[in-house]
């Protein structure tokens, strides 16, 4: 039975993306851990944030580098 919390595969995937993010910018993994759950933390005091679908990506473009963060932002009812 597969549980709605994310696959195995989802979460290596992740996992997979910080190990990328931490070679590009070196941050350690538990740093990037702290960023994204500090960036959580800010955000979902003004916003609810479906924090099961968060993406951290490092963008490069023209010489610069760029930390992307996706939190969808949940619907108010």
């Amino acid at each position: 039975m597969r549980s709605d919390s994310g696959s195995s595969k989802d979460i290596a995937k992740e996992r997979l993306q910080f190990i990328l993010i931490h070679d590009r910018i070196k941050l350690s993994p538990e740093e990037m851990d702290s960023l994204k759950q500090e960036m959580l933390e800010v955000l979902s005091k003004y916003v609810k944030v479906d924090d099961r679908k968060i993406k951290m990506a490092v963008n490069r473009s023209e010489g610069i580098t760029a930390l992307v963060a996706n939190f969808p932002i949940k619907r108010s009812e």
